[in-house]
């Protein structure tokens, strides 16, 4: 399989990878595209590969491609638009996590949801690294992952292939719902990252957002609970 990043003349030594990727609660995909929006990220490139999924859009009058690289400050920041078409997700992951280890990276920062019903305090993420990573100040106190809990999908993925081969990389889990997009989910991890990488970004929309879904629910909770009523 082959993989990709145009152009070859982008430059990413010594920046931080960061990413995301559609699992519970779409929690590193919505941290990713809210980050990339409120840092002014600029687009400096694409991934070409034979799992691109056969899907195109358009954003603000340009087209939008299923893998792109933006860059602010000393961040790379990489968007997953579209996930790989199913049955490729292993091997499109493998050779991009090769790609990072061979392209200079600082270190790499994953970004993904965690079952809400495993939370036994009131912590809002748990976070799992390699034992290349050291945690810094804003890391260092944060609660790892419980022993036997299970992490899947690409971030399971690059985390094992880092582990493999020695490459400081860590991620921040967010406890999010397994039924809808969470933007509290968001919000946590934008938190931890905007501390560890001095930058600012405001989180009050994404909070509005997550109220308006929470109210939603407990509208339509309410009118099932009254419906239900009428038959007891």
């Amino acid at each position: 399989m082959t993989f990709q990043v145009i152009p070859k003349s982008a430059k990413f030594e010594n920046t931080v990878l960061l990413t995301g990727f559609h699992g519970i609660g779409y929690a590193g995909y919505w941290t990713i595209k809210y980050l990339i929006q409120k840092l002014e990220a600029k687009r400096i490139a694409f991934v070409d590969s034979e799992s691109v999924s056969p899907v195109s859009s358009t954003a603000q009058g340009r087209l939008v491609t299923p893998y792109e690289f933006f860059q602010a400050r000393d961040l790379t920041i990489f968007k997953v638009e579209v996930p790989p078409y199913r049955g490729a997700e292993i091997d499109f992951f493998r050779n991009f996590s090769e790609w990072v280890t061979n392209s200079k990276f600082r270190e790499v920062a994953l970004i993904g949801g965690l079952d809400a019903s495993l939370r036994t305090d009131n912590s809002a993420y748990r976070i799992v690294h390699t034992t290349a990573y050291t945690p810094n100040e804003y890391l260092k106190e944060a609660k790892i992952l419980e022993d036997e809990q299970i992490i899947v999908g690409p971030v399971a993925i690059m985390l094992n292939y880092f582990e493999a081969h020695d490459f400081p990389a860590y991620a921040i889990l967010a406890y999010s719902s397994t039924e809808r997009i969470d933007p509290r989910a968001a919000v946590s991890s934008i938190e931890i990252l905007s501390k560890t990488y001095g930058f600012s970004v405001d989180v009050e929309p994404l909070l509005k957002g997550a109220e308006v879904v929470e109210t939603e629910i407990a509208r339509q909770d309410k009118k099932l609970t009254k419906s239900e009523s009428i038959y007891t």
